[in-house]
């Protein structure tokens, strides 16, 4: 008895296999596959520009922290020289 339930969970598994596929293959599922790549595509598109905005600006952020380390570099520099010169 419990190999009938299993081989009719097969047949079941099966058809409903055949029927999936015929379903998936349709037209009209392609056209929804199609419009869903295209809307992915999109999303695609503006995450990259928003990323390219973010490197962009992390780029600045950055050049401008080193330019800001530099002056503050050279300002030590020459109070530390000011200060070996008025010992």
């Amino acid at each position: 008895m419990f190999h009938y339930g299993k081989l009719a969970l097969f047949v079941g598994g099966a058809l409903f296999g055949s029927a999936g596929i015929k379903l998936l293959s349709s037209s009209d599922a392609k056209k929804v596959y199609t419009h869903a790549t295209a809307a992915a595509l999109r999303v695609k598109d503006s995450v990259m520009q928003t990323v390219t905005c973010v490197q962009e600006n992390a780029a600045d952020i950055l050049a401008a922290a080193k330019d800001i380390n530099e002056a503050r570099a050279q300002q030590e520099t020459v109070e530390d020289s000011s200060a070996g010169q008025a010992e």
